[in-house]
């Protein structure tokens, strides 16, 4: 299922231009030419500007687009789950009843939801590379950070509730651009429908097509307690997309390894996905055991079990193409071509050829950490939003004492304003919940890192791990946003002199959680970019900019067309119908439909087209990225890749990679004729660009 359409493969393998249907491509470097010959279509820049700002990030790892002037957005359930169940309770559960603000004044705020539109990308490669210039090691980590956490403090300026400002890495070094957006705090939901119809199917379903999902969220962005007015925003198409025809997804995949050495892949494949992997077995199991207790426990479990089968399978992909020889056959010989690139002049060779040696050095030295790594500075010890908040509180506080370049990244200027709206969230922490996962996790800290680990002795002393973990949680008080914020206004003094049980540990973890991260940011991370941005220079020096930079979470265009593909010598078409979705039922679950399909069944044309599938180059991020035609109309609504797409990390194939959408046509059937959603069909239906 796995193996390689090597023929496409070697055109990206060889690092010759890609093909039009592949490639994640940044919105100022846009494969023009190639789109011109393929679909007879260039996107002027009007068209791109439009496109850029239409679309948005949820800061979580998502992507949505507004859909109106009034700052309406579309995404999917999945990007807005977090938010569903953060909004229920026991006696008002929306992950099962679904959720629609009839009136604009029945829109709740999302604890934790932010949204970021891209407005304008500066080149800093200059600026950065200056600053990091005949440095390594620490003397590298530390002036990278430095010069970033320097450039996106002048970027933010004096609006850090309203600016955002990044410095990415492209082209893992190659090039470093400032993304600079405007930030939406203020976002509250719209539109969920059911659990069960978001995620019809469930993980049977999930990374296939045939699909009959209605994976659909809805969000407003507002600003100065009114609905936000935007002037860029995708209108709806009632019609869709015909088959054939050009469609293009506008992003922000969350990261691919397409352009990693084979170090790094092998890397990936046994330090990372392996340990990864057994780790999400037993943690499915363990939530699943939990929401087999009682229906409070089933509705407080929902999103973790669903965001860890999801993780489990779409990892499970990316081990299968890494353990097939194929990949590696083709990733090596990519590799030796560069390579004989470099050789081939002295000056070349003097320049970048140990850059690979050095990768792999690196890669020996991750080895030896990585357990460590993941299980204190990573906190897979602790499974628990409890320790979250304490990690938080010890080290934003230190944090924010420090000038802002020598802080962590995560706590910079331009970044706390994310980090202070999840810590005073309202968001419920679930005591009964926290006790399991963290207790579990506890377990298998003692296990990863040895019983006679000397941090571990500290943490556990004589008592076992569920042990700790009930003494942990009955005696905080880290469940409260006003205890958390009191905590955050008092600073480093006032949680130095907490006794708060999870402030206590996040005490006891910090210094060895700190030590182990600056050795891998160190020893690790600086060495890698450091050779990535030399290998970057020579395969420019190749190549040019005729290729696109691996997914960096920030906005990309793919351009596609609607078509199926053949599988083992039966064609798949590239629609669904409405029709389907009734056919499709079986009346258990994860194959049961709402009551509220049921009874509209009469009402709905079930002609109607319900997902279809195209050729765009997606990978996880993507999620609630808009579809749109050449006219920039929503013709649908991505929501997942194929089960061959799970090798999209580290290559594309057109013939077999596709990507999963729910059609306009079953949006704005569904809203209209399931929910009575009359006020959003109206606005959806008059927002015409």
């Amino acid at each position: 299922m796995y193996k390689l359409a090597v023929g496409i493969f070697l055109a990206f393998a060889t690092g010759s231009a890609a093909l039009a249907g592949e490639g994640m491509w940044t919105p100022d470097n846009l494969p023009t030419a190639q789109l011109q010959a393929k679909y007879g279509f260039t996107p002027t820049a009007e068209w791109t500007a439009h496109a850029q700002h239409a679309a948005l990030r949820l800061a979580g790892g998502c992507s949505g687009s507004f859909v109106s002037p009034k700052g309406l957005v579309l995404t999917n359930h999945h990007c807005v789950n977090s938010c569903v169940q953060q909004l229920s309770t026991a006696d008002r559960d929306f992950i099962k009843s679904g959720f629609l603000a009839r009136e604009e004044k029945d829109e709740i705020k999302c604890p934790e939801i932010e949204l970021n539109r891209l407005d304008t990308i500066t080149d800093v490669t200059a600026r950065v590379k200056k600053a990091t210039a005949g440095r390594s090691g620490q003397a590298f980590s530390k002036a990278d950070k430095a010069i970033k956490s320097e450039i996106e403090k002048e970027c933010v300026a004096q609006d850090s509730a309203g600016t955002r400002c990044d410095v990415v890495d492209l082209y893992h070094g190659g090039v470093y651009a400032l993304y600079k957006y405007h930030r939406y705090q203020d976002v509250r939901l719209v539109f969920a429908p059911e659990f069960e119809m978001a995620f019809f199917g469930g993980d049977p379903d999930n990374f296939n097509f045939p699909r009959y999902d209605l994976d659909v969220g809805m969000l407003r962005a507002w600003e100065n307690d009114k609905p936000a007015v935007v002037a860029d925003y995708f209108p709806f198409s009632k019609d869709g997309a015909a088959e054939g025809e050009m469609v293009v997804t506008i992003g922000n995949p969350g990261g691919t390894d397409r352009q990693l050495t084979i170090a790094e892949l092998e890397s990936a494949r046994d330090l990372d996905l392996v340990p990864r992997l057994f780790l999400l077995a037993e943690q499915r199991g363990l939530i699943t055991q939990f929401r087999s207790e009682s229906p409070e426990h089933w509705r407080i479990g929902q999103h973790d079990l669903f965001s860890v089968e999801n993780a489990f399978k779409a990892l499970r992909g990316r081990l299968l193409a890494l353990q097939d020889p194929a990949v590696f056959a083709l990733k090596r010989k990519q590799e030796a071509e560069l390579r004989a690139f470099v050789d081939a002049d002295p000056a070349r060779k003097a320049k970048y050829g140990g850059a690979w040696e050095a990768i792999a050095g690196a890669m020996d030295a991750y080895r030896s950490i990585a357990t460590r790594y993941k299980y204190l500075e990573a906190r897979r010890g602790f499974f628990s939003e409890y320790y979250a908040h304490a990690r938080t509180l010890v080290r934003g506080t230190l944090e924010r004492g420090k000038p802002n370049a020598e802080r962590l990244r995560e706590y910079t200027d331009s970044k706390l304003p994310s980090v202070t709206q999840h810590l005073l969230s309202s968001a419920p922490v679930y005591p009964d919940y926290e006790q399991v996962t963290l207790g579990w996790s506890l377990a298998k800290l003692r296990e990863a890192l040895g019983t006679d680990d000397a941090l571990v002795r500290k943490i556990l002393g004589n008592e076992a791990p569920d042990a700790v973990a009930r003494r942990l949680v009955a005696g905080t008080r880290l469940g409260d946003p006003a205890v958390r914020k009191a905590l955050w206004d008092g600073g480093a003094e006032a949680v130095a002199k907490s006794d708060d049980p999870f402030i206590v540990l996040a005490r006891t973890v910090d210094p060895e959680a700190r030590a182990i991260r600056a050795r891998y940011e160190n020893d690790v991370e600086a060495v890698v970019d450091k050779n990535s941005e030399l290998i970057a220079g020579a395969r420019f020096e190749k190549y040019g900019a005729s290729v696109y930079p691996d997914a960096t979470f920030t906005q990309r265009f793919s351009f596609g067309e609607v078509r199926g593909w053949d599988e083992n010598g039966t064609a798949v078409p590239p629609f669904t119908d409405i029709a389907g979705t009734f056919a499709h039922a079986t009346g258990s679950y994860p194959f049961a439909l709402p009551a509220s399909w049921l009874a509209a069944k009469d009402r709905l044309d079930l002609r109607k087209r319900m997902n279809l599938v195209t050729t765009n180059d997606i990978i996880g991020g993507n999620s609630g990225s808009p579809l749109v035609n050449a006219r920039g109309e929503i013709v649908g609504l991505v929501f997942d890749g194929n089960i061959h797409s799970l090798g999209g990390n580290y290559w594309y194939d057109e013939r077999l990679n596709r990507t999963v959408s729910v059609h306009s046509s079953a949006i704005l059937e569904a809203l209209g004729k399931v929910y009575g959603a009359e006020r959003l069909v109206r606005e959806l239906e008059s927002a015409r660009y």
